[in-house]
């Protein structure tokens, strides 16, 4: 099968793998589309990320038909839409046109959608949910949430409003990322310019001069500084991004805060694979439900090497603009 392979110089290539074989508890995917993250380039640059590779084949979302299936496989058949988050539970990565992967993980995709809107879900989603999840919100409860206009901001606002809670200040650092947000029914005095001078005063008068309960941290380094400065004694500190810097860390601990850390790798590491489809199958029905929409998602191109690269650039420079990027697979 084609498939875009990181070599063993740790340089991206166009290849061609074996396709693989699914095993008794597997179902092999067609992959029609896959979405783009930051820990795919991340995982090429970073010391940490890169301790996540388990395949020359990097990408970890997906959306595609089932082609075949283990001997143990009961809740899918040939022919079924599905979506998943694969992480390295699959056979390989997602830049490839077929990938095998535990049917405990993977979801039927919404009737509703298009598998490139449904391949633009899982990674924001399973992040977004496992943040509304944990926190157990109380509608009284300040909420700060940095980098609102990325993929698990703006996916986390929409299911933080189709819960009735709008207690929340969003930083965003472009007009065009404010409109996005007014759109999914974000107010005008809820964003805070983070470019703009007295950054930490701005939030705060945002928030009627009071400290929050809550930091939804999503860029990390010096916005956590700033999320750390903003938080009430004995706040909560969500970290989506492990890049507290040591500034930050001190003023965290002088808070006394908890710190809660987002990781859907976790899950995998223990084989927990319900926690995957569940969370899958509860957005699937918020979607089609119409309580919440998918991303806004922008076609980078099909299955290549320029593809993944124009991709990683666009990410790196952080010139989405607030959508997901998606690679198509014919």
């Amino acid at each position: 099968m084609k498939a875009v392979i990181l070599n063993q110089d740790f340089k991206l290539e166009d290849g061609f793998v074996e396709k693989p074989q699914p095993k008794n508890n597997e179902v092999l995917i067609h992959i029609k589309a896959s979405g783009f993250n930051p820990i795919d380039y991340q995982m090429l640059e970073n010391e940490l990320e890169r301790k996540l590779i388990s395949s020359p084949i990097l990408g970890r979302e997906l959306s595609g038909i089932v082609v075949e299936k283990g001997d143990d496989v009961t809740q899918f058949n040939i022919g079924d839409e599905v979506f998943c988050g694969s992480g390295s539970m699959g056979s390989n990565g997602t830049y490839a046109e077929y990938i095998s992967v535990p049917e405990a993980i993977v979801s039927l995709k919404p009737k509703n959608i298009s598998f490139e809107q449904a391949a633009s879900i899982p990674s924001a989603g399973l992040t977004s949910l496992q943040i509304f999840k944990r926190l157990k919100l109380q509608p009284e409860q300040t909420i700060l949430i940095t980098g609102a206009a990325g993929g698990v901001g703006s996916f986390l606002i929409k299911i933080l409003l189709a819960h009735h809670i709008d207690n929340f200040i969003t930083t965003v650092g472009s007009e065009e990322n404010k409109q996005m947000l007014l759109s999914l029914g974000t107010k005008d005095h809820q964003i805070v310019n983070y470019k703009e001078e007295n950054l930490v005063g701005n939030i705060l008068k945002a928030n009627q001069q009071q400290l929050f309960d809550i930091g939804i941290d999503l860029v990390g380094n010096y916005m956590a500084e700033v999320t750390a400065e903003v938080l009430k004694i004995n706040g909560t500190y969500v970290d989506v991004t492990a890049l507290v810097n040591q500034k930050a860390h001190e003023i965290l601990f002088n808070k006394g805060t908890l710190i809660m850390n987002i990781s859907n790798y976790t899950y995998g590491m223990v084989k927990q694979y319900d926690y995957y489809k569940n969370s899958l199958e509860e957005i699937a029905q918020l979607i089609e439900n119409g309580a919440i929409i998918p991303s806004q998602h922008k076609i980078i191109g099909n299955l290549s090497l320029e593809t993944v690269l124009e991709a990683h650039s666009i990410l790196k420079n952080n010139q989405t603009q607030g959508h997901k990027l998606i690679m198509k697979n014919s």
